[in-house]
């Protein structure tokens, strides 16, 4: 089993239904176990396109699917939530990134981990450190990035991790 970060944004219709819907498809495959949702944060969007503030939440899975397996089951959950890639860095209704894929780099021509753009996206960061323990090294990691990011766009909390209790499979 892997353990896995990803990250889930949305600003299109009902954000906080689409991020709950994602969830709930995640949550389908016996390969894929949630094991921590972090809180959900209203954010500003990033790259210059005029759009919505965003809702954007950290996961935390295991998983014995591979990188590229989880990342085509990404994007049939993106598909099935109606997500259109009309614009660069512009509105979704959903958004799955696949952060971190048990501290490993992989650069293939459609994935690249970790992220390249993790660094400079507070809201990846501060979520991802929320639902990593204390004791983990990983925790010192994302701390020590969240400090030196160049990234200063607003972000707020906006909902506790408790929206989202219904889908814990415990």
């Amino acid at each position: 089993m892997t353990e896995v970060y990803l990250s889930v944004g949305s600003n299109v219709g009902d954000r906080l239904a689409n991020l709950q819907k994602a969830i709930q498809l995640l949550n389908v495959p016996p390969k894929i176990d949630i094991t921590a949702i972090s809180s959900v944060y209203e954010t500003e969007p990033v790259g210059g396109v005029k759009q919505d503030s965003f809702y954007n939440i950290a996961i935390k899975i295991v998983t014995v699917l591979t990188a590229q397996q989880l990342l085509n089951h990404l994007h049939n959950i993106e598909q099935e939530l109606h997500r259109r890639r009309l614009i660069h860095w512009g509105p979704r209704t959903i958004d799955l990134d696949i952060i971190d894929f048990g501290h490993q780099h992989i650069k293939t021509p459609t994935l690249t981990i970790p992220h390249p753009e993790m660094v400079n996206r507070q809201f990846v960061l501060l979520p991802m450190r929320e639902i990593t323990n204390q004791k983990d090294p990983y925790y010192q990691q994302l701390d020590h990035l969240l400090n030196e990011t160049p990234d200063h766009n607003w972000l707020r909390k906006i909902y506790g991790r408790e929206v989202f209790s219904w889908t814990n499979k415990k």
